[in-house]
């Protein structure tokens, strides 16, 4: 296990965070991020610092939130009171902001550095079943909604040697998007999946592990029920710039974890490069445990 930490780069990680509800009742989800972070560290030991992407954290071009500390971001209405009295006060990483500011310069990105902080619920919510002790650094990436599938891949390549140097990168969305399906109440948390969800997943896990990327930046075009599935895409845009980390096109991937909450909520997830596989067989081991 020492060699693997040693030799491979971290693997880069999409998760699925779904509703903030996830933090409380769990579900498959829920138990699925608990057993995450053990099986990360098991793996390649704690990550150094947290570089997040998130589709809450939307701006006009990249910005890092280099606070020295953060907060959770309650940015969500009308859930249960026992929601907003969850915390994740956790470090910020301002010493990592001028590394990432500068790998995105040499790329030819712009990039912007605040000293300010804060953790949107896309955030939070699954690095609090992850790290609860909050005891990592982590750096928020805001980035732009504007930029198309493959510009996000290349605002990830931009990041990759970052796993290189112990930071977990991840990118906080939704496989599976549509909250007007809520629109008559949420029903079920374990409803059976609409037909139209597991076709759109499929899709993707299908394209994914096939290294098609040309067809994955044209999903809204070819992916089956994509305007459904994301009438907006800014959930599933930071799936593109955490497969990106990994480094190419070819890069392993695997989907670790797949589930459905209310018959339409995708929460799965996925592992980029050459240690995805690794993580995968972690997580297994740490289930059966």
């Amino acid at each position: 296990m020492g060699n693997i930490m040693q030799a491979l780069p971290l693997p880069t990680l999409y998760i699925s965070h779904g509703s903030p509800m996830t933090a409380l009742d769990g579900g498959p989800a829920g138990r699925y991020w608990r057993e995450l972070g053990p099986a990360f560290t098991a793996a390649f030991g704690k990550p150094k610092a947290i570089l997040v992407i998130s589709a809450h954290s939307l701006t006009r071009e990249p910005v890092l939130l280099a606070a020295e500390r953060h907060e959770a971001v309650y940015d969500f209405g009308g859930f249960p009171d026992a929601l907003y009295q969850l915390r994740y006060d956790a470090p910020g990483a301002p010493a990592l902001a001028p590394r990432v500011a500068g790998l995105l310069a040499a790329a030819g990105l712009p990039g912007h550095v605040l000293n300010e902080g804060g953790l949107d619920h896309g955030i939070w919510t699954p690095l609090r079943s992850m790290y609860p002790e909050a005891d990592i650094p982590v750096l928020p990436l805001a980035w732009p909604h504007t930029w198309p599938p493959a510009k996000l891949f290349e605002l990830g390549q931009a990041l990759a040697p970052l796993a290189s140097e112990g930071v977990l990168i991840i990118g906080s969305g939704a496989i599976t998007h549509n909250l007007r399906l809520w629109a008559g109440g949420r029903g079920a948390i374990d409803a059976k999946e609409y037909p139209e969800s597991a076709a759109f997943r499929n899709w993707i896990d299908d394209h994914t592990v096939a290294h098609d990327w040309p067809a994955l930046f044209n999903y809204r075009q070819q992916a089956p029920h994509a305007a459904y599935m994301h009438p907006t895409d800014e959930h599933l845009l930071p799936f593109f710039v955490a497969a990106g980390a990994a480094g190419t096109q070819d890069a392993p991937a695997v989907r670790v974890h797949a589930s459905v909450t209310w018959g339409h909520l995708a929460m799965d997830v996925y592992a980029f490069g050459a240690g995805g596989q690794t993580l995968a067989d972690a997580s297994v081991a740490a289930t059966a445990g």
